[in-house]
């Protein structure tokens, strides 16, 4: 007989892992591990990176959850290396090989691709992408032979730096907008450079004010003893680290959590992180109209108490 399996004791954990996501697992695989490993009760990511692709990945546990949506609309920036001559199925080394061509590229080639390709471009989503239609992933129709039509979306590569690594690859340094699939606009330098290309390495090293210097492995994780994995994470206010911020006293803080309106002599704002007094805490985000603060996505009670007594812990 099998021993019964260990009923992992779940616990309120608040906060942000950066987490350097390994190649082979998906984003909730990693997601799942990371939660496990903290005992957290509640945990998201802020957007996926596909198991063939490495690097930055937000976690949020708790009250950080309400706020992932900030960095689902960052720019990201990528490094990538392009294998030049081979165009594939999937875009990356995964797929069935569709054409092979010579590779002729001049460093004056790469220059004016990587002038073409800066800027606000078209991009049309592969099929081998996690983008959803009627509900299935667009990856799903693919494994199953299937071409569904795709709208093309705007996106902007606000910076293209393109290097010569060996005859057949070129690295790719890519600082993006959101939506931008790093695997297309591989494929599409190739076509533009006369001789196809896939990706054959991918990995993202930063997503909004977050890069690889903050980040910390699954594996590092598992080997910190486990009173000090809480340590590991950020506090969910980093996810704001860009709003303006306005303290409230005591008596205006417990009016904002309970959803009311304060008036005070602030600027407008499209966005403010807004925090109290005494005890010094992180109460959630709001917006300034004509002085008028309007509550957005706020902290209930118990998680700031919890918070509270999570940063009390020495």
């Amino acid at each position: 007989m099998h021993a019964p399996r260990t009923r992992v004791q779940r616990r309120p954990v608040h906060g942000v892992l950066l987490l350097d996501k390994p190649l082979g697992l998906s984003s909730n695989q990693a997601l799942q591990k990371a939660k496990w490993l903290l005992r957290a009760e509640k945990a998201g990511h802020t957007g996926t990176l596909d198991p063939l692709a490495s690097g930055v990945l937000p976690l949020c546990f708790g009250a950080a959850t309400k706020f992932s949506q900030l960095h689902l609309d960052a720019d990201k920036i990528y490094a990538a290396v392009a294998r030049l001559g081979v165009k594939t199925s999937t875009g990356d080394a995964e797929g069935d090989v569709l054409a092979e061509r010579p590779v002729e590229v001049s460093d004056e080639d790469l220059a004016r691709v990587e002038a073409a390709f800066t800027g606000a471009l078209r991009q049309v989503p592969p099929m081998h992408s996690a983008l959803k239609k009627d509900g299935k992933a667009l990856y799903e129709y693919a494994r199953e032979g299937i071409e569904v039509d795709r709208a093309p979306r705007d996106v902007t590569v606000r910076a293209l730096t393109l290097t010569r690594i060996d005859a057949s690859h070129i690295g790719i340094r890519a600082e993006v907008s959101k939506g931008t699939y790093i695997r297309t606009l591989g494929e599409d330098i190739g076509e533009a450079l006369g001789c196809g290309a896939h990706l054959a390495s991918l990995r993202r090293t930063a997503t909004g004010g977050f890069d690889l210097s903050g980040c910390i492995t699954l594996l590092q994780l598992e080997a910190l003893p486990e009173e000090e994995r809480l340590a590991a994470l950020l506090p969910a206010e980093s996810l704001v680290a860009g709003h303006a911020r306005i303290l409230l006293d005591a008596d205006d803080a417990g009016r904002f959590l309970s959803g009311l309106r304060r008036r005070g002599d602030w600027p407008d704002a499209a966005a403010v992180a807004v925090f109290g007094r005494e005890p010094s805490a992180f109460l959630g985000t709001a917006h300034v109209v004509a002085g008028e603060l309007i509550p957005g996505r706020l902290l209930s009670p118990i998680e700031i108490q919890q918070t509270l007594l999570t940063e009390a812990t020495p």
